[in-house]
């Protein structure tokens, strides 16, 4: 009996240093909403002033799907103004045309590649900090869209332009031209209600690019 009290005496001592041990560490998991950072940083927006840094996108979306590449992607701030898809038409800009393709990086290449494409040009003018935007594919800007309410507020905080809900000016470009029309058209895509739309891409419209995260 003497040895069994002191087994669990022993226990109980061990169970509490084990409770005395106990830390609390902060949530460092990147989260929908944080900001990205010239520096490259994903961090909470409180701590952007905090640590001095600069805000250049806002994370609209945590990736839980292997079929997915990257752990994330964010939106940028600002809008780019509207150019055309394409200098003219009958050109084919070798994108994959596939709507549920997650692939607006490849497809920005592969615009960009051809020369003829202002609005990849206008894109890859823009890349500074490291950081690669791209136009987002049809399937990527669907999931900015699902996700505008809550990062429109951090947009506004960081003083970028918020996504609009207005029908004159939620139409953007995606990366993603349109199956079996690929030298003529390519799909717009509004961010207030969420339609596609098959449009001519010689005509004029806005980009928000978008960026995948690696953190």
């Amino acid at each position: 009996m003497k040895i069994l009290n002191i087994i669990c005496a022993t226990l109980m001592a061990v169970a509490f240093a084990s409770c005395d041990e106990h830390r609390d560490f902060p949530d460092t998991a990147m989260k929908t909403c944080d900001i990205l950072c010239t520096d490259g940083k994903v961090v909470r927006f409180e701590e952007v002033k905090s640590q001095n840094k600069t805000p250049i996108a806002v994370v609209f979306y945590v990736n839980q799907n292997e079929d997915i590449q990257g752990t994330g992607y964010a939106v940028y701030l600002k809008d780019i103004e509207p150019f055309a898809y394409s200098d003219s038409l009958g050109i084919k800009h070798n994108t994959s045309a596939d709507i549920t393709a997650f692939d607006g990086n490849d497809n920005t290449h592969a615009m960009y590649s051809t020369g003829t494409s202002p609005i990849a040009s206008a894109v890859f003018d823009m890349w500074q900090y490291g950081q690669s935007a791209y136009i987002p594919s049809v399937a990527q800007i669907k999931l900015l869209y699902q996700a505008r309410s809550a990062v429109n507020t951090y947009i506004r905080k960081c003083g970028g332009d918020v996504i609009p809900d207005n029908p004159d000016e939620c139409w953007y470009w995606s990366s993603t031209e349109v199956k079996d029309q690929e030298t003529t058209k390519a799909w717009l895509y509004s961010l207030a209600s969420g339609a596609l739309q098959e449009t001519p891409k010689t005509q004029a419209h806005k980009v928000r690019p978008i960026i995948t995260l690696y953190n």
